[in-house]
């Protein structure tokens, strides 16, 4: 069975960087795309950021455009989402999500019906 271990979140101030880690335990290869989501109190869960199958294959949420970005290392089979010019609107739970199967990679990275396998979530709170 597939498990997401998630590190890095905490209590940062206004304009710090923070780096988010998503590691893939339970799974002997990297075939698969990694999303990143949030979901701050009172809200729905949106999209933050994703990478394809490939690495060139990135998407990212209009607020976290030029602020953002996701890598991954396969051969660590690890996830990172970096963080920078942090916003207090930035603080919410952050979870990393894997999509296993490359038929849906059509469908995009912001596509949250692909992902199957859930990080257990972090919080990343923003002070002003």
């Amino acid at each position: 069975q597939m498990q997401l271990v998630e590190s890095g979140g905490g209590l940062v101030q206004a304009g710090d960087s923070l780096r988010l880690s998503c590691a893939v335990v339970g799974h002997r290869n990297s075939d698969y795309a990694m999303g990143w989501f949030r979901q701050a109190p009172g809200k729905e869960r949106e999209f933050v950021g994703g990478i394809g199958w490939s690495a060139g294959t990135q998407k990212y949420a209009d607020d976290m455009k030029g602020r953002c970005t996701i890598s991954r290392d396969n051969t660590n089979n690890t996830g990172t989402l970096q963080m920078n010019s942090l916003k207090h609107e930035d603080t919410a739970d952050y979870y990393c999500a894997v999509a296993p199967v490359r038929q849906h990679e059509s469908a995009g990275v912001e596509a949250a019906w692909r992902y199957v396998y859930w990080g257990q979530g972090i919080q990343v709170t923003v002070s002003s």
